[in-house]
């Protein structure tokens, strides 16, 4: 029996189907991985501070958050920081030493999902 999707954010339900088509045509892991992630209910989405991406991403990786990232603590490394969503003060945050960018965005800059780092 086919798992029925139940999203109502047309845009989420998109991506969800891009992640899943990418998975297979670059035969990677990474993007299933994250499509699973965003099946799930809103209220089991991961949500992120800037502290925890400082903490556990290496310069020259990138931040993978599949859920929401928020604005406490600081970033000092230039770091590309890409989400689901940003609050308005951790965007601003992160795009004065980094760049803070959409999923979709990082699948076309990245289809093969080298030094990509699941932060949650």
């Amino acid at each position: 029996m086919k798992k029925i999707q139940r999203k109502t954010n047309p845009h989420l339900v998109s991506l969800i189907s891009e992640l899943k088509k990418a998975s297979y045509k670059e035969k990677t892991n990474l993007w299933r991985a994250i499509a699973k992630e965003l099946e799930k209910p809103m209220r089991k989405r991961r949500t992120v501070n800037i502290s925890k991406i400082e903490k556990y991403v290496n310069k020259g990786e990138t931040a993978l958050v599949p859920g929401k990232v928020l604005s406490v603590g600081s970033l000092t490394k230039p770091l590309t920081v890409a989400a689901l969503q940003f609050s308005e003060t951790a965007k601003a945050k992160i795009n004065k030493t980094g760049k803070a960018i959409s999923i979709p965005e990082l699948m076309k800059e990245n289809p093969k999902g080298k030094n990509i780092r699941i932060i949650g």
